[in-house]
Formats: C-alpha cells, sequence, structure tokens
C-alpha cells in the first residue's frame, strides 16, 4: 500500500481536478488577452475561477490576483508594501517561524535598513500577541503573520492582529497557504493580504493568487503587459488558475481529516515513545500533526517508512535541504537532538482510514527496530 502523508509540502490532484486540467489544455488553449473567440474563451474560465476562489473568502475578485505561486504572492506582498509605504515609517515586524519566502524578504530589507522586529513564539507556536502590543509603533507601517504553519499546524490569533489595526496604521499580510481551505477564512481573512497556493490544495504546481484588500497600497513587482489589472504582468496561467478554481470548489471535509489526524496520533502514542508537538489540545489545523520520536533520527525514520510505501517529511520540503536544522521546531523550544528526531505527517482530502491504519502499523514496528 502506497500512503502519501505529505500534503503540506503538495498534494496530487483530484479526479475531478485532473479532468478539468485535461479539458481545459486541450479545448481552451487560447490567450485570456486575445480579442478572437479563444481569447474570449480562456478569459471567462479565468474569470470564473476568480470568482469562485474570491467567495471561498468573502472579498471581492477585483481584489484577487493571480500569482505563480506563495512565494511570489509573500514577495509582492513584502516587498511591495514596505517599499510603497516607506515614507510612513521604516519599523515591519514578523514572526520567526514564517516561511523563509517571507524571512528572506525581511532579511534583506533589514540589510537595508529597515527595522525588523522578529516575534517570539510559545511552546504550541503562536505568537505573544504581548510582545506585539509592546513593540508596535507609529512607525509601524507592515506586519506579516501567517495564518498556519507549515511545520507545526499552530494557528495564529490574525483577528486580534487586525484589532491592532484601529489605533496604528499598518499593513497586514498572512501568509495562509496551509490554512486555505483547512480552517474557517473568518480567523485570517480581515488581512489586508493574503498569500494562497494552488498545489497546496490538490491543484496545479506553479499558480497562486495574493488578494490585495481595496485601498492597500502595494507597488506591483512584475511588469510589462499589464496583464491582472496592472498589477501583475505575464500571460496567465489559465490551466494552473483553472485547477485552483477547480480545488476550491471541492469541499475540504475538515471533520473527516481532523478524525483521521486524531487516530494516527493516538496510535503513534500508543505504540511509540514521542513527543506531539504543537497539537493545542486539537485546536491546531487539522492537516499537519508534529511528532518528535525519542531517541530516533527522524530522516532514518522517514527512509524506512518509505521502503513501506509511508511518505512523510523531516521538515518543510520548501527549505529542508537547504536550511538544514529546522528554525520553527527551535523557535519552540526543540533540543537539537529533538529537532533531529521530529517527524511532520500532513493528510489531504485523498486520505483513507484503511490508510492510517497501515500506517501506524509501520511506524510502530520501525521505530521499535530503530530504537
Amino acid at each position: 500500500m502506497e500512503v502519501y502523508l505529505d500534503n503540506a509540502a503538495t498534494t496530487a490532484l483530484t479526479k475531478d481536478v485532473l479532468e478539468e486540467v485535461k479539458f481545459v489544455s486541450e479545448k481552451i488553449y487560447g490567450n485570456p488577452s486575445s480579442m478572437h473567440k479563444l481569447g474570449v474563451e480562456a478569459e471567462k474560465v479565468v474569470k470564473s475561477a476568480r470568482e469562485k476562489i474570491a467567495t471561498s473568502l468573502s472579498v471581492s475578485p477585483s481584489e484577487l490576483f493571480f500569482t505563480s505561486g506563495a512565494t511570489e504572492s509573500d514577495n509582492t506582498a513584502v516587498f511591495g508594501s514596505v517599499y510603497a509605504n516607506s515614507r510612513k515609517g521604516n519599523h515591519i515586524i514578523t514572526s520567526k517561524i514564517e516561511h523563509p519566502a517571507v524571512l528572506m524578504c525581511f532579511d534583506k530589507l533589514e540589510r537595508e535598513g529597515f527595522n525588523v522586529t522578529y516575534l517570539d513564539v510559545d511552546s504550541d507556536g503562536i505568537i505573544d500577541m504581548e510582545q506585539l502590543k509592546s513593540v508596535i509603533n507609529e512607525k509601524t507601517i507592515f506586519i506579516s503573520v501567517m495564518a498556519v504553519n507549515n511545520e507545526l499546524g499552530s494557528i495564529q490569533p490574525i483577528r486580534e492582529i487586525a484589532k491592532l489595526k484601529k489605533k496604528y496604521d499598518f499593513i497586514l499580510h498572512t501568509d495562509a497557504v496551509q490554512a486555505y481551505t483547512k480552517i474557517p477564512e473568518s480567523l485570517y481573512n480581515m488581512a489586508d493580504l493574503i498569500s494562497l497556493s494552488g498545489h497546496k490544495i490538490h491543484a496545479l504546481k506553479g499558480v497562486g493568487a495574493l488578494v490585495v484588500r481595496q485601498g492597500t497600497k502595494v507597488n506591483p513587482l512584475i511588469l510589462g503587459g499589464g496583464h491582472e489589472s496592472g498589477f501583475r504582468s505575464g500571460t496567465e496561467n489559465v490551466v494552473g488558475i483553472v485547477s485552483l478554481g477547480k480545488a476550491v470548489e471541492e469541499k475540504w471535509d475538515k471533520e473527516r481529516i481532523a478524525e483521521l489526524r486524531e487516530k494516527l496520533k493516538s496510535g503513534i502514542e500508543e505504540n511509540c515513545d514521542v513527543k506531539v508537538n504543537c497539537y493545542h489540545d486539537g485546536e491546531s489545523a487539522p492537516h499537519i500533526l508534529s511528532v518528535t520520536f525519542n531517541g530516533i533520527r527522524g530522516e532514518v525514520l522517514m527512509h524506512a517508512l518509505e521502503a513501506r510505501g509511508i511518505y512523510v517529511s523531516t521538515g518543510s520540503a520548501c527549505h529542508s535541504n537547504r536550511f538544514g536544522e529546522s528554525h520553527v521546531l527551535s523557535a519552540i523550544g526543540l533540543s537539537k537532538n529533538e529537532i533531529g528526531g521530529t517527524i511532520r505527517f500532513s493528510l489531504g482530502k485523498l486520505n483513507t482510514e484503511a490508510e492510517i491504519d497501515y500506517a501506524i502499523e509501520c511506524i510502530a514496528m520501525e521505530a521499535k527496530k530503530l530504537k
């Protein structure tokens, strides 16, 4: 049996998304900027996808812009906002557990002279709101905090951060890649900027979106043909956009996924010497489970499970090979040995109860061998 439990890294296309991709690839291949029939047809399917995604987030279609993925969305949000509003102040804030697509932007801005505050997180991977309130000031122009952490599943208090806008004039960005369709949009859609990714929700790779709330001042990063209402130039990825719209149309059964995660958690705890990270009494995102196996190297266990057809991760696939030790796990207080023994299990809509039963059996067997 093959069991894919690395859905926070990427997801497989569902049958309906794959069929939609095939149809559009074969039949609607025009450039949506062209004025002939094929171009108009392409423009229509892009418009339809935009409306579906905007509706799912309770935003206006005019506030949603397609990108090549979350990295571009994050970069555009950070650089576009900070540079556009730099005359108002030079203080920007983020957390210590952001994705590198955000953290590396902040590092660059810090080297350019911007004053950066990196917020701490507690043992549950949640930012300290009191620390935020103590550092925010009249020169703060931009705050970026992800809605759900990609390694831990911890849910950040985006609504509480947004309330500070009543007193301070800053732009709030949230990387909602692991939140979108997984938790209620009302927990993060009050942000001024929201980054999304297609391949995390069973759509194609190479497509994403950035929500830019009306009135938010953001400079475009990619110039050229004036596509996406002049905000993001470059011919739209019609097939990718359609796949994203179709994936959003297919509802994500949060309760079923949460039950599968609970079953996996209980099975591992019953059979292995482990510590579950940032579970927060089950209030973390329903699809991510971070587990530290005491006395076992996570990489060794990962490959042992791979040999049995089970695919998991020792960290974020977006950066684990390059960055080495997880900055996220370090921020929540794990020791070097604990970090080395941590596995991330992440579920998707295609996982079944039979797969979880098989995974628990194999995890218990391989962990026993490695102790």
